[in-house]
């Protein structure tokens, strides 16, 4: 509601000084605010660029630990893993999800190890790393099935708790999965272990480099529509949501993130749930070509990340997450 017409009341009043401008800022950006991915690789001593995604690398083991430093040095409270699985590790069944040696399993001990509590580690629940069709579940006729996928996702969730793991990102979709997840890490002592559900998550056009960084991008020969959400729907969302905070969830993500500004705020705004927004490969690619063939300012970055907040994410899973200082300022 206004109080007040113009003359009397000059909205550009407070608009006219930096000073004023920043006393009335409505929201603004702090490294609490992020989560920063990793995508890990097997090997030794390299780093390696990720062609549709510029500026971001995949690491080996031993150089996770400088990307550590960073963000801890730059105050960033978590990091999430995301393996980028050799071919020949893959097969149907998605087997590699439940070993031990595996790149995020070794990654989380190795992280625990060295930095113990001082920064948190999420990592990704569900299949499409590990499998060779590039799908997040199991495939029976052409098709992803549900229940027997959750008993998987259940595995692979209390082996990472084993390791180490401080919160656990289902983002599989399966029906159900949030409560088996959660009934299992209370059974075997990982009560406190939480869980980040991506709760809704679109079938998008976005997700293209991500699939690119973790080696997917080329398996996938259907589409995932018969589990991730149709982007021409907003009430679902809701219902997905509500689900997941009944099953145990302690944090819901909407994913992708600015073409869903709308689904962050409806979700904080019916549930009073931390919610977080997933800033995706798409969304980085494209503002990164944008910049570099300068049909935009720089500062799209910061406006873009903003945008996060004033729809009422929580935190942002961005890969500009490393660059927090430089951008803020």
């Amino acid at each position: 509601m206004i109080t007040g017409k113009f003359p009397n009341l000059r909205l550009r009043r407070s608009r006219k000084s930096d000073w004023s401008r920043r006393l009335i800022q409505e929201n603004n950006l702090t490294p609490s605010d992020f989560i920063l991915p990793i995508f890990l690789i097997d090997g030794k001593n390299k780093k390696q660029a990720i062609n549709t995604m510029p500026g971001v690398y995949r690491y080996t083991l031993d150089k996770v630990n400088h990307v550590i430093d960073k963000a801890i040095k730059n105050k960033i409270p978590m990091v999430a893993l995301f393996p980028c699985t050799k071919k020949n590790k893959k097969n149907y069944l998605g087997t590699e999800a439940l070993n031990e040696d595996n790149l995020v399993c070794k990654a989380i001990q190795l992280i625990k190890k060295r930095y113990k509590n001082e920064i948190g580690i999420m990592s990704d629940i569900a299949l499409d790393p590990y499998t060779s069709h590039g799908h997040d579940g199991l495939i029976k006729s052409g098709y992803v099935i549900n229940d027997e996928t959750v008993k998987v996702l259940v595995n692979q969730s209390l082996l990472q708790a084993q390791m180490g793991c401080d919160v656990l990102a289902p983002s599989d979709m399966m029906d159900g999965r949030i409560g088996e997840i959660r009934k299992s890490l209370d059974k075997n002592g990982y009560e406190m272990t939480q869980i980040l559900s991506y709760a809704v998550k679109y079938a998008s056009n976005f997700y293209g480099p991500f699939r690119d960084a973790v080696g997917s991008k080329n398996l996938l020969k259907s589409n995932k529509k018969n589990y991730q959400m149709d982007f021409k729907n907003k009430n679902e969302a809701l219902r997905e949501v509500a689900l997941d905070i009944k099953e145990g969830a302690d944090m819901v993500m909407v994913k992708p993130g600015l073409p869903y500004l709308d689904i962050i705020s409806l979700v904080k705004k019916n549930f009073k749930i931390p919610v977080m927004a997933y800033q995706v490969s798409g969304e980085y690619s494209l503002l990164e070509n944008a910049i570099k063939n300068k049909l935009v300012d720089v500062n799209i970055i910061l406006e873009s990340l903003i945008a996060f907040k004033r729809a009422g994410a929580n935190a942002i899973v961005s890969y500009y997450a490393d660059r927090l200082t430089k951008i803020i300022k």
